[in-house]
């Protein structure tokens, strides 16, 4: 199976689905820390916001932005905490593989920019997708970075409250459209991912909905999932979605996405 994968990567036959269990391994402030910026600004006590949002992040960010009129000042810190000068994207080996096995496009619901920034200081060429203006912009010979769930340069594009959640789940921007119509020629190799996030686990039973009602299920490009840990329930839903699940060894989850990315360069 891991062979397969690798010679369909070898060949441009695969798009990256990137989550937020990638740039954890950066160091990134984890979600508890942006709920209780959102109770410092608001002047809040953070124990007692988080309580009464009673844990659910979407509905915090919704009464931040309802209070506020305006997610600018929590995005500005995300970004600067997100992006802090002490992060070298040249030790991350993990970045350093995605660069190296060459994805012709990558998606991701990540806001920050250590994709783009990893292109960068590889010198390889990219562009990156937010809206429907930047599709016009696309070029083959250029890897594509679809920022799936918003990007911190357009406050606007950012799926961070729930009226965003909810809105994305029509899935049927233009950058939905879109992969749908890079899913129908090409598997999806998603990592990074717990599948605790609804709005993902809704994105995979619509894209195997698609393939069930077209009656050509049986050509579908296979695709796949890493999973850290095993899960017998989430594995069987998957499979029944038309995703390969491959479960990493008993390792910490860094090194896990680690030693899978090498097995697969070194395979090809």
């Amino acid at each position: 199976m891991i062979q397969e994968l690798a010679n369909s990567i070898k060949n441009k036959n695969v798009i990256l689905f990137v989550g937020s269990g990638v740039p954890k391994n950066l160091g990134l402030p984890v979600y508890s820390e942006l709920i209780n910026q959102m109770a410092e600004n608001l002047g809040f006590e953070p124990v007692q916001f988080n309580s009464w949002g009673n844990g659910d992040f979407l509905i915090m960010a919704e009464y931040y932005y309802n209070q506020k009129g305006t997610l600018g000042a929590l995005r500005s810190w995300m970004d600067r905490l997100w992006h802090h000068s002490n992060i070298d994207i040249g030790k991350s080996e993990i970045y350093k593989l995605i660069i190296e096995l060459d994805f012709p496009v990558i998606y991701t619901t990540n806001f920050d920019r250590w994709l783009e920034n990893a292109y960068e200081f590889y010198k390889k060429e990219y562009i990156k997708i937010t809206n429907v203006a930047d599709i016009a912009r696309i070029k083959m010979n250029k890897t594509q970075i679809i920022k799936f769930h918003g990007d911190f340069d357009d406050d606007s594009s950012l799926v961070l409250t729930e009226s965003s959640f909810f809105k994305r789940l029509d899935f049927e921007s233009p950058l939905d459209l879109k992969l749908r119509s890079d899913s129908l020629e090409k598997s999806i190799l998603f990592i990074g991912y717990s599948l605790s996030d609804i709005n993902i686990r809704y994105m995979l039973y619509k894209l195997h909905k698609q393939w069930k009602e077209s009656n050509y299920e049986h050509i579908r490009p296979k695709s796949y999932i890493l999973l850290v840990e095993p899960n017998p329930i989430k594995e069987s839903i998957l499979k029944d979605r038309g995703i390969i699940p491959i479960v990493a060894a008993k390792e910490e989850p860094g090194t896990a996405l680690m030693n899978f990315l090498k097995n697969i360069k070194d395979r090809i």
